[in-house]
Protein backbone atom coordinates (compact mmCIF):
# COMPACT_ATOMS: atom_id res chain seq x y z
CA UNK A 1 0.00 0.00 0.00
CA UNK A 2 1.24 3.53 -0.63
CA UNK A 3 0.81 6.24 1.48
CA UNK A 4 1.63 10.14 1.13
CA UNK A 5 3.46 11.94 4.20
CA UNK A 6 1.72 14.99 4.27
CA UNK A 7 2.40 15.82 8.56
CA UNK A 8 5.38 14.02 9.66
CA UNK A 9 6.03 13.13 13.22
CA UNK A 10 8.20 11.39 15.00
CA UNK A 11 6.45 7.67 15.48
CA UNK A 12 3.71 8.23 12.79
CA UNK A 13 2.40 10.57 9.58
CA UNK A 14 -0.57 11.94 7.82
CA UNK A 15 -1.66 10.81 4.79
CA UNK A 16 -4.74 11.11 2.55
CA UNK A 17 -7.01 8.11 3.27
CA UNK A 18 -6.81 5.25 1.02
CA UNK A 19 -10.15 3.07 0.13
CA UNK A 20 -8.21 -0.20 -0.68
CA UNK A 21 -8.06 -0.19 3.07
CA UNK A 22 -12.03 -0.35 3.22
CA UNK A 23 -11.73 -4.10 4.54
CA UNK A 24 -9.39 -2.84 7.29
CA UNK A 25 -11.57 0.32 8.57
CA UNK A 26 -14.77 -2.04 8.00
CA UNK A 27 -13.10 -4.34 10.54
CA UNK A 28 -12.14 -1.95 13.08
CA UNK A 29 -15.30 -0.46 13.13
CA UNK A 30 -17.40 -3.36 13.85
CA UNK A 31 -14.69 -4.20 16.75
CA UNK A 32 -16.95 -3.66 20.18
CA UNK A 33 -13.49 -3.28 22.36
CA UNK A 34 -12.83 0.13 19.45
CA UNK A 35 -17.03 0.65 19.01
CA UNK A 36 -17.67 1.74 22.77
CA UNK A 37 -15.15 4.49 22.32
CA UNK A 38 -16.96 5.71 19.15
CA UNK A 39 -20.71 7.58 18.97
CA UNK A 40 -21.65 5.51 16.20
CA UNK A 41 -21.00 2.11 18.12
CA UNK A 42 -24.52 0.62 17.15
CA UNK A 43 -24.62 1.04 13.50
CA UNK A 44 -23.76 -1.94 11.64
CA UNK A 45 -21.64 -1.67 8.84
CA UNK A 46 -20.32 -3.75 5.55
CA UNK A 47 -18.01 -3.31 3.51
CA UNK A 48 -20.06 -1.36 1.22
CA UNK A 49 -21.76 0.68 3.92
CA UNK A 50 -18.12 1.29 5.15
CA UNK A 51 -16.92 2.26 1.84
CA UNK A 52 -19.73 4.89 0.90
CA UNK A 53 -18.66 5.85 4.64
CA UNK A 54 -15.61 6.96 3.50
CA UNK A 55 -16.28 8.62 0.96
CA UNK A 56 -18.15 10.78 2.43
CA UNK A 57 -15.47 11.42 4.74
CA UNK A 58 -13.00 12.32 2.41
CA UNK A 59 -15.02 14.49 0.39
CA UNK A 60 -16.78 16.44 3.27
CA UNK A 61 -14.15 16.35 6.11
CA UNK A 62 -10.25 17.10 6.32
CA UNK A 63 -9.95 13.34 7.21
CA UNK A 64 -6.32 11.47 7.15
CA UNK A 65 -5.13 7.84 7.45
CA UNK A 66 -2.44 7.70 10.72
CA UNK A 67 0.32 5.59 9.20
CA UNK A 68 3.26 4.32 11.62
CA UNK A 69 6.56 5.03 10.34
CA UNK A 70 8.97 1.98 10.58
CA UNK A 71 6.26 0.11 9.25
CA UNK A 72 4.09 2.55 6.68
CA UNK A 73 1.37 0.71 8.10
CA UNK A 74 -1.99 2.50 8.36
CA UNK A 75 -3.09 1.75 12.09
CA UNK A 76 -5.87 4.54 12.26
CA UNK A 77 -7.11 7.72 11.17
CA UNK A 78 -8.08 11.27 12.34
CA UNK A 79 -10.07 14.17 11.29
CA UNK A 80 -11.51 17.57 11.60
CA UNK A 81 -14.93 17.67 10.87
CA UNK A 82 -18.27 20.11 10.65
CA UNK A 83 -15.46 22.61 8.98
CA UNK A 84 -16.73 26.38 9.46
CA UNK A 85 -14.73 28.58 7.21
CA UNK A 86 -17.05 31.68 8.57
CA UNK A 87 -16.16 31.06 12.46
CA UNK A 88 -12.97 29.00 11.73
CA UNK A 89 -14.15 26.49 13.93
CA UNK A 90 -13.99 22.04 13.17
CA UNK A 91 -14.94 18.60 15.55
CA UNK A 92 -11.64 16.70 15.87
CA UNK A 93 -12.19 13.06 15.93
CA UNK A 94 -9.88 9.98 15.68
CA UNK A 95 -9.31 6.20 16.46
CA UNK A 96 -6.50 4.41 16.13
CA UNK A 97 -7.78 0.96 14.91
CA UNK A 98 -4.76 -1.48 15.33
CA UNK A 99 -4.72 -2.06 19.02
CA UNK A 100 -1.42 -3.14 19.33
CA UNK A 101 -0.79 0.60 18.50
CA UNK A 102 -2.67 1.55 22.03
CA UNK A 103 -0.61 3.27 25.07
CA UNK A 104 2.31 4.07 23.09
CA UNK A 105 1.79 8.32 22.12
CA UNK A 106 1.06 7.53 18.68
CA UNK A 107 -2.66 8.65 19.23
CA UNK A 108 -1.43 11.99 20.84
CA UNK A 109 1.28 13.02 18.02
CA UNK A 110 -1.39 12.11 15.24
CA UNK A 111 -3.48 14.80 17.32
CA UNK A 112 -0.92 17.77 17.57
CA UNK A 113 -0.08 16.55 13.85
CA UNK A 114 -4.07 17.31 12.66
CA UNK A 115 -4.57 20.38 15.22
CA UNK A 116 -1.19 21.84 13.32
CA UNK A 117 -2.86 20.95 9.50
CA UNK A 118 -6.11 22.98 11.41
CA UNK A 119 -4.61 25.84 12.67
CA UNK A 120 -1.53 26.09 10.65
CA UNK A 121 -2.69 25.55 7.10
CA UNK A 122 -6.41 25.89 7.39
CA UNK A 123 -6.55 28.89 9.39
CA UNK A 124 -9.01 27.82 12.11
CA UNK A 125 -9.20 29.13 15.63
CA UNK A 126 -11.37 26.43 17.63
CA UNK A 127 -11.08 22.93 17.36
CA UNK A 128 -13.49 21.23 19.82
CA UNK A 129 -14.24 16.99 19.94
CA UNK A 130 -16.62 15.07 22.37
CA UNK A 131 -15.41 12.11 24.30
CA UNK A 132 -17.64 9.75 26.32
CA UNK A 133 -16.45 9.88 30.39
CA UNK A 134 -15.61 6.36 30.43
CA UNK A 135 -12.75 6.59 27.30
CA UNK A 136 -10.06 7.87 30.00
CA UNK A 137 -6.89 7.04 28.13
CA UNK A 138 -8.48 9.19 25.33
CA UNK A 139 -9.40 12.04 28.08
CA UNK A 140 -5.74 11.94 29.28
CA UNK A 141 -4.46 11.95 25.48
CA UNK A 142 -6.32 15.18 24.81
CA UNK A 143 -5.42 16.89 27.97
CA UNK A 144 -1.64 16.25 27.03
CA UNK A 145 -1.94 18.04 23.67
CA UNK A 146 -3.91 20.79 25.13
CA UNK A 147 -7.36 20.54 24.85
CA UNK A 148 -9.58 22.04 27.46
CA UNK A 149 -12.22 20.49 29.73
CA UNK A 150 -15.53 22.84 28.50
CA UNK A 151 -18.62 21.40 29.49
CA UNK A 152 -20.47 17.71 28.99
CA UNK A 153 -23.71 16.50 27.68
CA UNK A 154 -25.26 14.55 31.01
CA UNK A 155 -26.50 10.95 30.15
CA UNK A 156 -26.20 11.39 27.05
CA UNK A 157 -24.43 7.88 25.70
CA UNK A 158 -26.10 4.32 26.46
CA UNK A 159 -23.54 1.48 27.13
CA UNK A 160 -23.83 -2.03 28.55
CA UNK A 161 -27.03 -0.89 30.72
CA UNK A 162 -25.95 2.54 31.66
CA UNK A 163 -26.14 5.91 30.78
CA UNK A 164 -22.49 7.89 30.58
CA UNK A 165 -21.56 11.99 29.93
CA UNK A 166 -20.03 13.02 27.00
CA UNK A 167 -17.49 15.42 27.65
CA UNK A 168 -16.69 18.02 25.38
CA UNK A 169 -13.19 19.74 24.86
CA UNK A 170 -11.55 22.81 22.81
CA UNK A 171 -8.29 24.08 22.02
CA UNK A 172 -7.55 27.66 20.21
CA UNK A 173 -5.19 28.27 18.07
CA UNK A 174 -3.21 30.43 20.88
CA UNK A 175 -3.10 27.60 23.06
CA UNK A 176 -1.44 25.58 20.34
CA UNK A 177 2.52 25.22 19.67
CA UNK A 178 3.30 23.98 16.27
CA UNK A 179 5.46 20.69 15.80
CA UNK A 180 5.96 20.59 12.11
CA UNK A 181 4.15 23.65 9.78
CA UNK A 182 6.23 26.45 11.40
CA UNK A 183 9.02 24.61 11.38
CA UNK A 184 9.05 23.63 7.83
CA UNK A 185 7.93 27.13 6.78
CA UNK A 186 10.59 28.33 8.84
CA UNK A 187 13.51 25.96 7.40
CA UNK A 188 12.00 27.02 3.82
CA UNK A 189 11.71 30.60 4.21
CA UNK A 190 15.25 30.48 5.59
CA UNK A 191 16.87 28.60 3.00
CA UNK A 192 15.13 31.72 0.60
CA UNK A 193 16.42 34.20 2.58
CA UNK A 194 20.22 32.55 1.62
CA UNK A 195 19.25 32.62 -1.55
CA UNK A 196 18.16 36.07 -1.93
CA UNK A 197 21.51 37.20 -0.07
CA UNK A 198 23.32 35.42 -3.04
CA UNK A 199 21.98 36.22 -5.49
CA UNK A 200 22.07 40.10 -4.43
CA UNK A 201 25.73 39.70 -3.69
Amino acid sequence: MKYFRKLVGEKCYLSPVSLEDVERYTEWVNDLEIGQFVLFSSQVFDVTKERAALETLMNESAIFAIVEKDTNKAIGNCGLHMVNNVHRHAQFGIFIGEKTYWNQGIGAEATSLILDYGFNIMNLNNISLEVVSYNRRAVKCYEKVGFCYVGKRRNYNYMAGAYHDVLIYDILAEEFQSPYVKKTFDYATSEEAGRSKISII
